[in-house]
């Protein structure tokens, strides 16, 4: 009954009583000290079992994981938004130099009109191009006169196949463009047009009304018509474009192209080719216009190196003339944006008695500059 009395004052002693001499000399009360010290010990985690430790590696990881799931999603979200931004610049660049191009277009027409009217010194008299620059840009513009272009619907079968051949048309396709052509003025009888089922332009025979007939003209393909770009030479300058343009029909025949004299400053070299201009001054005559349009004295001095046909070459046009603007707009630091656009008009100036001296015969809204 004693030591049983002892047990239950040992349970019941103070906390500040435990470890006397006496409680170290009993084994019960030793036994029950560990049993304690080691239950402490796991509140503490020094005794934690061991998959614990493995919980929490596993959730370390799976927010790791999660972390950078999350971040490859920021980042293409980003680069997706910074591409939208870059494309809503550039279109907005684009409608920009859109109507930067237009106005450009109606300010020459009327400069045009003014010049020659008015005799106001607006455009010097056979220019070839004008640049204006505007708050919001700049744009270059072409003043090309339909002399510069030939015929469609009067020029001799010889002077055809020459324009065939300086287009590097092949011979054959040449051969069968020219027959079509021929077959479709009148009297000709119709053969080699390629007619629709419900044809939407007027039958053979009567001359071609717009220039865009020709592609009913068996062999002439869209890259023929419009033209395209070829690789350029090996031998060009490392600062020239890897691709050049190679012309086409489009911008060397016309149903309002001359039938003799086409303009020395607007004319494509495959025209004066056409012509008989020999090949070497053409290319003369294609290097000195590119930093000035010729003026008729210039065109006097060249009549020793043009052959039987120097009498073929002009200055200036008649009524009808292409004005074409390529435009850039002034970006906010000040620079000119890379995006360009170009567009153009075949204007017709009347005669005094219309409404409007100036008439728009064609638009387009999307074409090409060199």
């Amino acid at each position: 009954m004693r030591t049983g009395k002892g047990s239950a004052h040992w349970w019941g002693r103070p906390p500040g009583l435990r470890g006397t001499p006496s409680s170290r000399s009993s084994p019960s009360g030793s036994s029950c000290y560990l049993g304690r010290k080691a239950d402490e010990g796991v509140g503490r985690g020094r005794g934690r079992p061991p998959h614990n430790n493995r919980s929490r590696g596993s959730a370390l990881l799976t927010v790791l994981w999660i972390s950078a799931a999350l971040a490859a999603v920021a980042f293409s979200l980003a680069n997706t938004v910074r591409g939208e931004t870059d494309r809503t610049s550039t279109e907005l660049d684009e409608i920009r130099s859109y109507y930067l191009a237009v106005g450009a277009v109606d300010r020459a027409s009327v400069e045009v009109l003014w010049t020659a009217a008015y005799g106001k010194p607006l455009i010097p008299k056979g220019a070839a191009w004008v640049d204006y620059t505007f708050p919001t840009g700049t744009a270059h513009v072409e003043l090309i006169p339909e002399t510069a272009k030939l015929d469609v619907n009067s020029l001799p079968p010889e002077q055809l196949g020459r324009l065939m051949t300086a287009l590097n048309i092949n011979p054959g396709t040449a051969m069968q463009i020219v027959a079509g052509i021929l077959a479709h003025r009148p009297g000709g009888g119709g053969a080699g047009i390629s007619l629709p089922s419900i044809p939407s332009f007027q039958g053979a025979g009567t001359s071609f009304q717009e220039i865009e007939e020709l592609l009913q003209v068996r062999g002439v393909t869209p890259e023929i018509f419009y033209g395209t770009y070829v690789p350029a030479q090996e031998t060009s300058a490392p600062d020239q474009p890897a691709l050049i343009r190679r012309s086409g029909l489009v911008d060397c025949l016309s149903v309002y192209g001359s039938k003799d004299q086409v303009d020395v400053n607007t004319a494509d070299p495959a025209v004066l080719l056409a012509i008989g201009i020999p090949p070497a001054a053409v290319q003369s005559i294609v290097r000195e216009r590119r930093t000035a349009w010729f003026t008729q004295a210039r065109l006097d001095g060249l009549g020793p190196n043009l052959g039987p046909a120097a009498g073929r070459l002009r200055r200036e046009g008649n009524s009808i003339l292409t004005i074409r603007a390529t435009a850039r707009v002034r970006l906010p630091n000040g620079q000119l944006s890379d995006m360009k656009r170009t567009v153009a008009g075949q204007v017709k100036y009347m005669p005094s008695g219309f409404d409007s001296p100036i008439h728009i015969l064609r638009w387009y809204d999307t074409t090409w500059s060199n």
